[in-house]
């Protein structure tokens, strides 16, 4: 089965799984939609064309146990900025900075990755991607601390073929 086969059989099967209709409008809009879907960005998600099926479901399986990583470290950040807001010395503890970082991503949808895990984390928002540099808005100093490359190294262990990530966070610098 070719990748263009592949992700429209996957697109189709969520398709109706979400929508809950078969009838013959609703399956004639999801294949048409499916159709479009795929032939628009079907080598979005999978770059490397060499790669069979088994090891692209492997990647896959990956990527949905980074996204389980991901929401637990949502919470965490969602907790930290909660006990933030209810400080009385908020305002103290509130220190925003921009930190700057070089990734050893290589793809794009990597870099889309990381950009949006670390947007998706509260305190953190990616304000500008250029080439390898990263800069990122963080609430205080604990915000900006946890970007210390974990993400980056997970999402580098998903796709094998992305440059090893850092395995320390020395490559981060913040500033003001």
């Amino acid at each position: 089965m070719g990748n263009r086969t592949f992700i429209f059989v996957l697109l189709l099967i969520t398709w109706v799984v979400l929508s809950g209709q078969f009838d013959a409008f609703h399956l004639a809009l999801g294949l048409i939609s499916c159709a479009l879907v795929t032939w628009m960005s079907s080598d979005l998600l999978f770059r490397n064309r060499q790669d069979s099926i088994w090891e692209r479901v492997h990647e896959g399986w990956k990527l949905a146990w980074y996204f389980l990583w991901m929401l637990g470290q949502i919470f965490l950040a969602n907790i930290a900025i909660l006990k933030l807001s209810l400080s009385p010395n908020a305002m103290e503890q509130v220190n925003p900075s921009i930190v700057h970082f070089k990734t050893k991503l290589k793809s794009d949808f990597a870099k889309f990755l990381l950009a949006n895990s670390i947007t998706l984390t509260p305190g953190t928002v990616t304000i500008k991607i250029k080439g390898a540099d990263f800069y990122v808005h963080a609430i205080n100093e604990a915000a900006a601390a946890g970007l210390d490359g974990e993400m980056e190294r997970r999402i580098a262990r998903i796709y094998r073929s992305e440059a090893r990530a850092p395995e320390d966070g020395s490559q981060r610098k913040g500033g003001s």
